[in-house]
């Protein structure tokens, strides 16, 4: 699904421009966040397909943008990303209807065949 459009929250800018320098080369839209205020209100202007968040984050962490996407657009895929991957944390994000959770670090391919999996590309 080349194309589709991606948002990517994390307060390590670096994992954004990582993964927007990657799939925006593959023809996907992406749009990166330092946290997840900002990146709710753009959801609200228009529709994104995948979501790619940090769990632990100052304010609204990933498992708050988690039930946030899932309540207001059930369609739009979540993909978590942690530093802090735990089991409970694993086990609420997939209660919480997660599509994917990836512990820090990742392989980029690894999270590029899951967006294609989800995407159904």
């Amino acid at each position: 699904m080349k194309g589709a459009k991606i948002i990517v929250i994390d307060d390590e800018n670096i994992v954004g421009k990582m993964i927007k320098a990657t799939f925006e080369k593959d023809g996907y839209h992406v749009e990166t966040f330092l946290s997840a205020p900002p990146a709710l209100a753009r959801m609200k202007e228009e529709p994104f397909d995948v979501i790619i968040t940090d769990l632990k984050m100052k304010g609204i962490d990933g498992m708050e943008v988690l039930r946030t996407v899932k309540k207001e657009s059930p369609d739009t895929k979540v993909i978590m990303i942690t530093a802090f991957a735990s089991m409970d944390a694993a086990v609420e994000a997939v209660r919480g209807k997660v599509d994917d959770f990836f512990p820090k670090p990742f392989k980029i391919k690894d999270l590029k065949a899951c967006i294609e999996r989800l995407l159904g590309g």
